[in-house]
């Protein structure tokens, strides 16, 4: 048996802040942000959390699977931003959910959290160990960007993203996974609560650190040949797929991507313009996204790629 999505769901921030709504409180600009990155907007948590989101997001990812929370056997979270670290997240939409049958614990792998979710849900499911898993990435990095500094703030957003996994004969094909732990300073940081422009506490901790052109060529280099290799690995063409999921780090990269894979950006569909990078959550809120309006069909073949904190990347190939 293999796991297979059978639904999907997402939720965003009420709060709406365009690049226009940057330019007031910081030196930038639409122009700016938008030529660098492509993204246009992007939404931030005032009165919600990262639980809250996540619960939205799977609730909307069970009823379009047509499940019940009680039918649950596992949960999984991929997020690095947690409400607390204790209860952890996972436990949290557990309880949200109602689904105390299920087992569940979180991922912590940054952007390429949900890629990993999903390969140990695969296993879990080709084991028979379980046979219905909530898989879903869930984030507010507001709480962790330097509002000052607009090479990397501009590129981020929160939000949650879900799917629901069911045990098919068909579904995820196989999948490759990586971490390069030497180069994971180049993208770090440490824990704090929610901090951003509309919100405010008074915490003294670190602010997430990028190493903005070490990371873009990191990933347009690691990106094309992971999907490469898991696509070998699987058997099957680039051109066989219907779309290629990317992580929504930057607009330009999944442009460099598509390239140097030789595909039409036809096949990448992305949700970074109007959410920004959502880390472990852009992956399931990009699928949900092309779900809901109704460009999937069973049988598709779909490749989910991505990379992150860590360093760390993976892909998958499925059948959807």
């Amino acid at each position: 048996m293999l796991a297979r999505i059978m639904g999907t769901g997402m939720a965003i921030p009420k709060l709406r802040v365009t690049n226009d709504d940057l330019a007031k409180i910081m030196d930038t600009s639409d122009e700016w942000i938008t030529e660098r990155t492509g993204v246009k907007a992007r939404h931030l948590a005032v009165e919600e959390g990262t639980s809250s989101l996540a619960i939205e997001a799977c609730k909307k990812a069970l009823d379009n699977a047509g499940m019940d929370a009680h039918e649950l056997d596992l949960i999984i979270a991929a997020t690095v931003t947690p409400d607390h670290l204790l209860p952890f997240l996972s436990g949290e939409v557990q309880a949200g959910l109602d689904a105390m049958q299920a087992a569940a614990f979180d991922m912590v792998v940054g952007c390429s959290g949900y890629l990993y979710a999903i390969s140990v849900a695969n296993a879990y499911v080709k084991s028979g160990m379980y046979r219905n898993i909530l898989i879903f990435g869930a984030e507010t990095l507001s709480r962790i960007m330097n509002w000052e500094d607009r090479s990397s703030c501009i590129l981020f957003g929160d939000g949650a993203g879900a799917t629901v996994i069911k045990a098919s004969e068909e579904g995820v094909i196989c999948s490759v996974l990586g971490t390069d732990g030497k180069a994971g300073p180049a993208l770090g940081c440490e824990a704090r609560p929610l901090q951003n422009p509309y919100v405010h506490n008074e915490w003294d901790y670190p602010y997430v650190k990028m190493a903005g052109q070490e990371v873009y060529k990191f990933a347009v280099r690691t990106v094309p040949r992971s999907i490469n290799e898991v696509l070998d690995k699987a058997g099957i063409s680039a051109d066989e797929i219907k779309y290629f999921v990317i992580h929504q780090a930057n607009l330009r990269m999944i442009e460099a991507i598509a390239k140097r894979l030789g595909q039409s950006m036809d096949k990448f569909p992305a949700c970074i313009q109007e959410t920004g990078n959502v880390s472990a959550a852009s992956i399931p809120m990009v699928l949900d996204k092309i779900n809901r309006e109704g460009k999937l069909e069973r049988g598709d073949k779909l490749v989910f790629a991505g990379f992150g904190a860590g360093l760390t990347w993976g892909a998958s190939v499925l059948t959807w």
